[in-house]
């Protein structure tokens, strides 16, 4: 759909349009007539024939601006302030100058009312926000390289009139990024403890060991606080144990984790949209099974192969 702007909208009628539809009408031609024939309005006609004086520069379209300033508009004093201060601090954003009008000479308006005057008057521009450009990103080829790991909320809609509508489901899950395969386990709750036996989980299912967890800075994976900073997150001591490096993305960036974020959209797709279980153990009997069709799912990023498949053909090269 296409967004007309206003001067796209407005398309005024030529002058000499407008004295022949005028002098049809003074000389007493039907109004319906001269509507149908020149593509106008009633009341546009009614306008020009009030205009019309007998000469055509009568029916020019004359400015729009208002002849008198708005009771409410910055007064001349106002502007004087703002002049001088934007004189004096030519590279102050529009917030730092309303905060030394209003301490300093009492300036009283809405920081937005500043803006408009400012960009209206003083020929102030914003700086245009930077956008995001995604950066190259290497991805393993062999599997073990490097893991993503995250949680996932079950959905409330999933569940059942039976099951306590104030108990909550978490999906733990892991991906290794070469093949894409993936490991799924669901607890009724986010700890540290639960994190440490998925991981164990995940271990035992793919059968070694990787090189790098990659998680997000939730407190389930390390040590948020200020009083806990200090100490060891429990996930950190296995992954020393075990020689695993876990590597934290940074804060409020889920996209550095996109493989499993990406992950977890396709499960609300194909597993969550249709998925109805009554307690935990119904929603893990459930999610093997599902776990199982998404490891068995071709991909295009793999060549329109399965992860299982990319998996079984690197183990048989090692």
């Amino acid at each position: 759909m296409t967004i007309l702007s206003h001067k796209q909208r407005y398309i005024p009628h030529e002058v000499i349009t407008r004295e022949k539809s005028v002098e049809l009408a003074n000389a007493g031609e039907q109004l319906q007539v001269i509507v149908r024939r020149y593509k106008i309005s009633r009341s546009s006609l009614w306008r020009w024939r009030k205009r019309y004086d007998g000469t055509r520069d009568s029916l020019i379209d004359q400015s729009h601006r208002p002849k008198s300033r708005h009771p409410n508009a910055h007064s001349d004093i106002e502007l004087k302030w703002i002049s001088d201060l934007r004189r004096r601090n030519p590279h102050h954003s529009y917030l730092e100058l309303w905060v030394k009008l209003k301490r300093t000479k009492g300036y009283r308006r809405h920081p937005v009312s500043l803006y408009r005057i400012l960009v209206k008057d003083f020929h102030y521009k914003k700086k245009p926000l930077v956008k995001y450009k995604p950066q190259p990103y290497d991805t393993p080829v062999h599997i073990g390289e490097k893991w993503q790991m995250d949680t996932k909320y079950v959905p409330k809609a999933c569940k059942s009139s039976k099951t306590p509508s104030d108990k909550k489901f978490y999906q733990y899950t892991v991906i290794d990024e070469a093949d894409r395969k993936r490991f799924l386990y669901w607890y009724d709750d986010i700890s540290t403890n639960n994190t440490v036996d998925f991981l164990i989980r995940a271990i035992d299912y793919f059968g070694y060991l990787p090189k790098i967890i990659q998680t997000d800075n939730g407190f389930e994976y390390t040590c948020t606080s200020r009083k806990n900073r200090a100490k060891e997150h429990p996930l950190d001591t296995l992954c020393k144990k075990l020689g695993i490096t876990h590597q934290l993305i940074r804060p409020r960036t889920p996209r550095h984790n996109g493989k499993v974020e990406r992950s977890h959209r396709n499960d609300n797709q194909r597993f969550y949209q249709y998925l109805t279980f009554y307690d935990l153990d119904d929603l893990r009997i459930q999610g093997a099974r599902y776990l199982k069709r998404s490891n068995d799912m071709p991909m295009s990023v793999l060549y329109y192969k399965t992860p299982s498949e990319v998996e079984t053909e690197q183990l048989a090269t090692l």
